[in-house]
């Protein structure tokens, strides 16, 4: 069986955050014995469109999806707004095309919190993440789909 191959759709609005996030996810996928690509976005609003693109743009040339991201309140709704329609958008990717989809947004009140998820010696949200869309790449071939 080829091995997965992932891409991980990284939103870079916290570029210091994206990176561990990324660091996490990407030491998980390689131990796991899987591939990746790496593409960025501005933020994590972007991150839909960014994978609804990849899927028709490319098709079968991905396995799986990792949304990677980071969203921390400020004084105004817009945080709401941002964290919900990014998790409602891939959450409708993974409906409409059968995707396995990694939600890999934290969606935190300040910066503690949010380096208390990223870093790889703490919660290490990134690495968690690329697990659980890996064992969704194995759901999909178990049951046939793609």
């Amino acid at each position: 069986m080829k091995k997965p191959h992932i891409l991980i759709v990284e939103a870079r609005f916290y570029t210091d955050i994206a990176d561990e996030l990324a660091l996490g996810a990407i030491e998980a996928i390689e131990k796991a014995g899987a591939t990746y690509e790496r593409l960025d976005v501005p933020g994590a609003f972007e991150l839909p469109g960014a994978i609804e693109f990849a899927i028709t743009g490319a098709p079968n040339k991905y396995d799986g999806y990792l949304a990677l991201g980071c969203v921390i309140r400020g004084e105004t709704t817009h945080y709401d707004y941002v964290c919900e329609e990014a998790a409602r958008g891939l959450q409708d990717i993974v409906l409409r095309h059968k995707a396995a989809v990694g939600f890999g947004v934290l969606t935190v009140e300040n910066d503690d919190q949010a380096w208390a998820r990223a870093k790889r010696d703490k919660k290490n949200k990134g690495g968690e993440v690329a697990h659980a869309v890996l064992r969704m790449v194995e759901l999909r071939r178990h049951f046939n789909i793609g």
